[in-house]
């Protein structure tokens, strides 16, 4: 099966789970994979971590220029539609790699989603739509556009969300993450709210609470 472009990084043991882990917008695969030492997993660990590149696109709010993305962005009102092509293509992206990690072995309830701020979106989306259980999604300084496409909680689907948002985000605003949580917590789900002190960005502390939900959950 042909898959989106992406980085695989091996883990010490044979593998037995999967972190596939998007990035944000104008970035790439190799984002987040020098955030892996920082995350301290024991050092026999068996988690292989994917990191998906988004293909290459314009974007709007940045005057047309090409760069990666998951999706156009054609507003910064986040109450407005976006870019529903955009979005389901990428879902079915990681769809596709869901399926490999399934056909190499690694059980569905064994693979872990996770995005960071536009990466988030997708890994909302695709974790909480596939039809079978996934380990749980990591949301990460992000919001959740398309809500209504996102079904009711149900045994087919990651019973706990890691939210994760700066209350100082002048990018991704912190009231868009709590929409979000707010929105999947009516739908039945179970979402776990993390804050810190920064912008749109990653902290230490978040890492470490990072790490605990990948080893609790994995």
């Amino acid at each position: 099966m042909e898959t989106i472009s992406h980085i695989t990084i091996e883990p010490p043991s044979k593998a037995s789970s999967t972190v596939i882990w998007l990035h944000g917008l104008g970035a790439d695969g190799h984002d987040f994979e020098s955030v892996l030492p920082m995350l301290e997993l024991p050092i026999d660990h068996a988690i292989r971590f994917i990191f998906p590149h988004a293909p290459e696109r314009p974007i709007t709010v940045n005057d047309g220029m090409v760069m990666r993305g998951w999706y156009d962005i054609t507003s910064f009102d986040f109450g407005k539609r976006g870019d529903i092509e955009g979005i389901e293509s990428s879902v079915e992206s990681i769809s596709q790699l869901i399926d490999k990690e399934v056909e190499s072995g690694i059980l569905p309830g064994n693979i872990l989603l996770a995005g960071f701020s536009q990466g988030g979106v997708i890994a909302l989306h695709s974790a909480l739509r596939h039809p079978q259980q996934l380990a749980g999604v990591m949301a990460l300084s992000t919001y959740l556009p398309y809500p209504e496409k996102i079904p009711s909680a149900n045994n087919k689907h990651p019973a706990t969300i890691f939210f994760a948002h700066g209350v100082n985000d002048p990018v991704v605003p912190y009231s868009a993450g709590e929409s979000a949580k707010s929105w999947l917590e009516e739908k039945g789900y179970i979402a776990k709210w993390h804050q810190y002190v920064m912008e749109h960005a990653v902290c230490a502390e978040e890492i470490n609470e990072i790490s605990n939900f990948i080893q609790g959950r994995l």
